[in-house]
């Protein structure tokens, strides 16, 4: 596929290393990362809402094309969080935490949501990625980062955190988002 020559001058802007490699094997290009760490994050469980907020700042501070992202863990049982917040959910109880707290609902099923944005100084495109599953009941695997070791996608008996960075990378919500956002342009 032709590549569109926006993408070579794209920052993706994200402090985590972990997306930033998975970003560029999905993608199949090199781009630059830039962590804007002083950037707001608006507090939402609406990750797209949350992704064009983050395009926008992104632009705002570098003056240049950027790629941001962000991803959301929805439990079915709490009818949509943590979306969005999920990270915070994991910095304060832990992904163990979170599944003591889900031992009261019987649905397990869950959403792994991934939205990318770019801002090229005119407009925000985005591409969505979703996966769907179940919780597992324990912590699950070594593999992966965040919240892989709890979800368990659809058709398959292992944990994100049980499966191999390549594995996931074939279906996770992250390509899906990647592969949306690309066939845009």
């Amino acid at each position: 596929m032709k590549q569109h020559p926006l993408w070579k001058q794209l920052k993706f802007v994200t402090g985590n290393p972990n997306k930033f490699r998975e970003a560029q094997e999905i993608l199949g290009i090199e781009m630059e990362r830039r962590d804007l760490a002083h950037l707001h994050e608006i507090q939402t469980t609406d990750i797209e809402e949350l992704v064009r907020h983050k395009a926008t700042e992104a632009w705002e501070a570098l003056q240049a094309p950027v790629l941001v992202e962000d991803s959301g863990l929805i439990f079915e049982a709490w009818n949509g969080l943590p979306g969005a917040l999920v990270k915070w959910f994991e910095l304060s109880v832990g992904c163990a935490g979170m599944l003591q707290m889900l031992e009261a609902f019987e649905d397990r099923r869950a959403r792994a949501v991934c939205m990318v944005a770019v801002h090229d100084g005119r407009e925000v495109i985005i591409g969505k990625g979703e996966v769907t599953g179940t919780l597992a009941h324990s912590l699950r695997g070594e593999n992966g980062f965040g919240w892989d070791v709890i979800f368990i996608p659809d058709g398959h008996d292992r944990t994100f955190g049980e499966m191999s960075v390549g594995e996931k990378n074939t279906i996770s919500h992250r390509r899906r988002a990647f592969e949306a956002l690309r066939d845009q342009f």
